[in-house]
């Protein structure tokens, strides 16, 4: 499997391309603010035809370039039913300090072809097997998109802004659960694999193993069934 990552101009968000080896087919994941020169040159290195964007959440910092990225392609941008709204209108997502940011500069036109993930189940494109995992707490549509491995590698997931090395994504943004971040935590985060290689959409990549030994959200759900407010991110 060929994964290659590239970081947004903005928020240090993290946009994944995905495909079975060079010269195949891919996906791109999370295309944020200014990938498209930098996407381009990694699709051209590896030879790489995307035939979809996968989005992990609305949130502007990892939709800002599915438009044009899906555009000069004509390819489906592909986004959970609970974040289909910040697909239309990514200002419902934002606090009031970071729509300052962008209120009144943002042009924004979505996707001409927008497509829901399955609330759960298997996603078979460019000749991959994506599980997606609904996990709301960031945002209403949040999921994790989980991939095997080859041969004996350990399995991926791409948890957006659900789990990041030692950390978690903030739930105080418009549609933010500290419950259901939670309960996502417990029911899709804690059971998967410990060899489970996590990338997430901000900073570097982990494991499983590693989060469920060090990082203090996982600790606190896994221990007590209780979590303070997170904060990071977007």
């Amino acid at each position: 499997m060929l994964i290659r990552s590239l970081v947004a101009e903005a928020f240090a968000t993290n946009c994944y391309v995905v495909a079975p080896e060079a010269g195949a087919e891919c996906v791109v994941v999370d295309p944020g603010i200014g990938v498209v020169p930098g996407l381009d040159e990694v699709l051209a290195e590896h030879r790489l035809k995307p035939v979809a964007v996968l989005m992990t959440h609305g949130h502007l910092d990892h939709t800002f370039s599915v438009t044009p990225v899906c555009g000069a392609r004509d390819i489906p941008a592909y986004i959970h039913a609970g974040d289909r709204e910040l697909l239309a209108d990514p200002m419902k997502g934002l606090s009031p300090q970071l729509g300052a940011i962008f209120g009144g500069r943002l042009t924004w036109t979505e996707p001409d072809d927008v497509a829901i993930l399955p609330d759960g189940g298997d996603l078979r494109l460019a000749g991959l097997e994506f599980t997606v995992d609904h996990a709301p707490g960031h945002t209403p549509g949040s999921v994790l998109f989980r991939l095997p491995g080859d041969d004996d590698a350990a399995a991926y997931c791409l948890s957006g802004d659900v789990l990041f090395a030692g950390s978690i994504g903030r739930t105080d943004l418009p549609g933010g659960s500290t419950e259901a971040m939670m309960t996502s935590l417990r029911d899709k985060i804690l059971p998967l694999a410990d060899e489970t290689e996590v990338l997430p959409g901000h900073g570097g990549a982990t494991t499983i193993g590693r989060e469920r030994r060090t990082n203090p959200f996982l600790r606190q759900v896994n221990e007590s069934g209780h979590m303070r407010a997170p904060t990071r991110g977007m």
